[in-house]
């Protein structure tokens, strides 16, 4: 039981702390030039094109503030091509989309409700552009964002870059990271620094049009972007001064459905391409799968595991103090459940998303045993 509370323990924090202590060592062993192509990017290549494709399903609330946004946009002399790309929708947003025709916006109507990647390839297969931006109709840009992303693409090396996310409160203001959004965005910049991102932001990414040829409709295109970025022999890299702005969630009890759909649609997209977990060739890039995504979905068995196998240990001192530790842990989070004024706390806060993730990929990994695939979506209200 002693040896199952410690192979538990490790494999519980694992991907949330000896990962990156690897990833902090690897980084350092690499070449400088990678660091200095995500600290210090080129102006932009005014010849470069860009197509900007948006998808929509029923988005008719916010499709025209997105539009006005996108041509609100500093495009300092480039080449803009704006494509709203259509899963199926069937309220007024295709409508609201083609009045827009006049202003060079362009709309692309699926025939049929696949989800969001299927749109997103209807769009591609249309587009002209030298870099593809995709973006969700509730992200907001800033003007300046376009030069910004495209200084990165001036270094051969980076195939794709991955936005910041920052979230708006309801009265308009920035909310403030919490440890757990900080821990992410550190994370990926330490990934982008060794074989690159495994995934982007999936509400605003952009990649090289040679990256998008190999277009797989039932993976998130997330994931399959950093994949395919990867096999043509460039890196995914986070931006942090390429920002995606979104409003938070009106509606606080859909997170956990949020994250539910997430996770089912990662494991759909891994057991599709299971090609990557082979360190034999993939090598830095299947060790960073395995640790980030494998060894993160466990995560809520090995917490499992470790309590389970902790009762039987209480009467060692030390052990008992590691099961009181847990328990308080597990109170913390049913009262922040209950009572949502109590995640005001940022240390309370973090401990209640921790416990939602982990319920959310316990919850995912069941489902998908049992057959459950997800490829269609319905965004989220903001």
């Amino acid at each position: 039981m002693e040896f199952l509370f410690w192979f538990a323990a490790i494999g519980a924090t694992f991907s949330y702390f000896f990962y990156p202590i690897t990833l902090l060592g690897i980084s350092t062993l690499k070449k400088r030039e990678v660091s200095l192509s995500i600290d210090n990017p080129d102006s932009s290549d005014s010849s470069t094109t860009i197509s900007l494709i948006v998808t929509a399903h029923n988005e008719a609330s916010q499709i025209r503030e997105k539009i006005d946004n996108t041509l609100s946009l500093n495009i300092d002399g480039l080449t803009l091509e704006i494509i709203i790309a259509s899963d199926y929708s069937t309220d007024e947003t295709n409508d609201i989309v083609r009045s827009y025709a006049e202003r060079g916006v362009k709309l692309v109507e699926t025939d049929q409700h696949l989800g969001k990647e299927y749109a997103q390839l209807c769009g591609v297969k249309v587009s002209q552009g030298d870099i593809i931006i995709f973006s969700d109709a509730a992200t907001r840009l800033k003007p300046e964002v376009l030069p910004k992303l495209l200084g990165y693409f001036n270094h051969k090396h980076v195939g794709a870059i991955s936005s910041e996310d920052r979230f708006i409160t309801k009265d308009g203001a920035v909310a403030g990271e919490g440890y757990y959004v900080k821990y992410e965005m550190w994370l990926r910049g330490l990934e982008s620094k060794c074989a690159g991102l495994i995934g982007l932001s999936g509400s605003f990414f952009a990649a090289r049009k040679e990256v998008c040829k190999k277009w797989d409709i039932l993976a998130p295109s997330d994931f399959n972007t950093a994949l395919n970025t990867n096999k043509a022999g460039m890196l995914a890299v986070s931006c942090t001064d390429v920002e995606g702005f979104y409003p938070n969630i009106k509606d606080e009890t859909k997170e956990y459905q949020r994250k539910l759909r997430t996770a089912i649609r990662g494991m759909t997209g891994l057991a599709r391409h299971k090609e990557v977990l082979n360190p034999l060739k993939y090598g830095l890039f299947a060790y960073q799968v395995w640790s980030h995504k494998i060894m993160r979905w466990a995560v809520p068995w090995f917490m499992l595991l470790a309590f389970v196998s902790n009762i039987s240990l209480i009467t060692n001192g030390f052990y008992l103090l590691t099961m009181c530790l847990q328990v308080l842990l597990l109170s913390v989070f049913f009262l922040a459940s209950t009572n949502p004024n109590l995640r005001q706390n940022k240390l309370i806060k973090l401990v209640y998303f921790f416990y939602q993730v982990n319920m959310a990929l316990g919850h995912a990994a069941i489902k998908y045993i049992s057959g459950t695939r997800m490829t269609t979506w319905k965004p989220s209200t903001r």
